[in-house]
């Protein structure tokens, strides 16, 4: 695939990825939740410009440092995600502010990395952007579904269960999937 649709391709991952996540949103741990993620590895590292053939070191060094920026970030959008269970035991999630805050923070951290290389004449190609977008999202799912599985299967009698987010003004509302 050419770099452009590449580009395009990353877009509109993170604009169905961001729009969804902030809606309240049903949790399904038996889903195939690594397959997005998996895919879009795959389509990234099969792309031959990933590393720069006249700075293999830098670029290396800027594609490690993306992949751990993505895990950072991954992980603390899924700890600033809210994640309840509803008196029926499904379990539901949605992005908060702070989650927003995130995604601003790993994107612009990202805008830096790849003004850092192009300032010492590294060639960034699209695909390690997607690449770290991957580990974004991998990170992210597998704590989403590790913090389900250690939830309470049902809320307790007598009242709702306690969730990351419960002193927030507002609550989460259903919307039609």
């Amino acid at each position: 695939m050419s770099g452009l649709v590449n580009a395009l391709l990353v877009v509109a991952v993170v604009v169905v990825v961001i729009v969804r996540q902030f809606r309240a949103r049903p949790i399904d741990t038996g889903r195939r939740w690594w397959l997005l993620p998996v895919i879009l590895a795959v389509v990234a590292v099969r792309e031959h410009g990933i590393l720069d053939a006249h700075h293999r070191t830098a670029s290396a060094v800027l594609l490690a440092t993306e992949m751990v920026v993505g895990m950072v970030t991954g992980a603390a959008w899924a700890w600033t995600t809210r994640v309840w269970t509803e008196a029926d035991g499904v379990v539901w999630s949605k992005s908060t502010k702070a989650s927003a805050a995130v995604w601003f923070a790993g994107i612009a951290v990202r805008v830096g990395l790849y003004a850092l290389g192009a300032g010492v004449g590294v060639h960034q190609d699209s695909a390690a952007l997607m690449l770290g977008l991957a580990v974004t999202l991998l990170v992210r799912a597998g704590i989403l579904v590790w913090r389900v599985q250690t939830l309470p299967s049902a809320p307790p009698v007598g009242g709702p269960t306690r969730a990351y987010g419960d002193g927030m003004a507002r609550v989460a509302r259903r919307e039609g999937v």
